[in-house]
């Protein structure tokens, strides 16, 4: 409403300037023509009736003589008159108020007077606030033989007009600001009883949430409309409550579904050699074999190996699906990742500290844990490099720590990047796809966060930020 009434003003105020201008240029250019037809029509019936002289151009100076003054004071124009070379042979201003240039007709305006139609041209200039209008005309004889150039100059101060152009704008501003407050006054208290009843719905849809219960919508006066919505609004926290429900128990059992698979899957690995190492020793073995402790021995850590493949898969497993228990104490950063590192004897890997010490609340083995995994996947990535590089560096950021591990290793496309750090996803040919998950869960559970960036071919860098306290 305020944004209509305000257009509605600008507009009025444009459109009332525009027609202002309008009818100013218009009468003056009807008032003009009017005047310039009198003066001409003087001049003819002066050349044809009452004169004495020969009518030809020697003799126009001497025929206008004082007859100029007159015709020009009567009808308020600069009357000039020049022969066809455009040189001044007679003029009134002399006797004119105004103050303007006596020069020749400029070439340029003889040659467009004389290649126009009509035989007559318009010029405009405007000088202090003032416009003057010039019209150029040739003078005829009574034979219609042109013997000369009349310019006929008219002055137009529009001063007048436009200072009551601007009362009047003044006035009718004046009368839209009032509009305006009123609208205003008008537009705020209508919306605040509108929305007063929008206002507590938006405040309940504000407290929504899909895993906690929601209270339904009491309104105790609302308008027919307010009605409707307040009771779509409670029949939609119905069925959101239904549908939390089945989609909590659809996740559930498609997360124990997921986490059955990959169970299956990876212990059928172990499974298949430990049934054919069996089947090959019952139908190869031969008590009486020289060899036979020797092959009992290999069957047997065959089996253990296979048994202890097993043993790490329940392990992981059992990792990922618990919570890290997290046992907080004040430890120097710095100490604990060169600790980490030194379990990696390559080259390759190098340590780059920012500080000589950084002391944070944290659970050593579990900041071991994310170093050695970083590292571990920093090092697998960049092993078939010909000079590969691994760089952990060790900062302080505020608050904050930052652990950076990069490597020049192959990188990770952009069309698993969202994977990352999803169980079971894994780019390599070994392993399960559990460690980067059950890192991203111990720095969570450190209100810390974990991100990377990588490039094909370029390397990889992973960035961890945990809190100090």
């Amino acid at each position: 409403m305020i944004l209509l009434v305000l257009l509605a003003s600008v507009l009025i105020l444009v459109v009332t300037v525009i027609q202002y201008d309008e009818q100013t240029r218009d009468y003056n250019i009807q008032r003009f023509e009017r005047k310039e037809a009198i003066t001409k029509e003087t001049i003819e019936l002066e050349l044809k009736n009452k004169t004495t002289y020969p009518v030809n151009t020697n003799n126009l100076a001497k025929i206008f003589q004082e007859r100029i003054y007159e015709i020009s004071s009567i009808n308020k124009l600069n009357i000039s008159i020049y022969d066809l070379s455009g040189e001044l042979l007679k003029s009134s201003i002399a006797n004119a108020f105004e103050k303007i240039d006596l020069e020749p007709i400029p070439v340029a305006v003889l040659k467009e007077l004389a290649q126009n139609s009509n035989h007559k041209i318009l010029k405009n200039r405007e000088e202090n606030g003032i416009s003057y209008q010039s019209s150029y005309s040739y003078i005829n004889d009574p034979k219609f033989k042109r013997i000369g150039i009349l310019e006929l100059q008219f002055t137009q101060d529009n001063s007048e007009i436009e200072h009551e152009l601007k009362e009047f704008i003044s006035r009718l501003s004046l009368v839209y600001l009032l509009m305006f407050i009123i609208a205003i006054a008008l537009a705020y208290f209508l919306s605040s009883y509108i929305t007063r009843s929008i206002q507590t719905i938006s405040d309940k849809m504000q407290q929504t949430r899909l895993n906690e219960r929601n209270e339904k919508i009491i309104l105790n006066a609302a308008s027919s409309e307010i009605e409707i919505l307040v009771e779509a609004y409670n029949s939609m926290i119905d069925q959101l409550e239904e549908s939390a429900a089945k989609l909590a128990r659809s996740e559930r059992e498609q997360a124990w579904r997921e986490m059955a698979k990959q169970v299956a899957h990876e212990i059928k690995n172990p499974l298949t050699p430990m049934r054919l190492t069996v089947q090959s020793f019952e139908r190869k073995f031969n008590p009486e074999d020289v060899n036979a402790k020797e092959k009992l021995a290999e069957y047997s850590q065959t089996l253990i190996q296979q048994i202890d493949v097993m043993s790490s898969i329940a392990s992981a497993f059992s990792d990922f699906a618990k919570m890290p228990t997290q046992k907080r104490e004040k430890i120097e950063v710095i100490s604990v990742v060169k600790l980490a590192l030194d379990i990696f004897n390559v080259q390759a890997v190098k340590f780059i500290p920012g500080e000589k010490e950084i002391y944070a609340n944290l659970d050593k083995t579990q900041l071991i844990r994310i170093v050695t995994n970083l590292v571990k996947n920093a090092c697998q990535a960049s092993e078939n490099e010909e000079n590969p590089i691994v760089e952990v560096k060790v900062l302080s950021d505020g608050n904050a720590i930052k652990i950076i591990v990069s490597d020049n290793g192959k990188g990770i496309s952009d069309d698993v990047k969202d994977l990352v750090f999803e169980p079971k996803f894994t780019t390599k040919t070994s392993g399960m796809g559990l460690g980067l998950g059950i890192i991203k869960n111990i720095i969570e559970a450190f209100d810390g966060s974990i991100s990377f960036t990588s490039k094909e071919g370029i390397g990889t860098v992973f960035t961890v930020i945990l809190p100090k306290t």
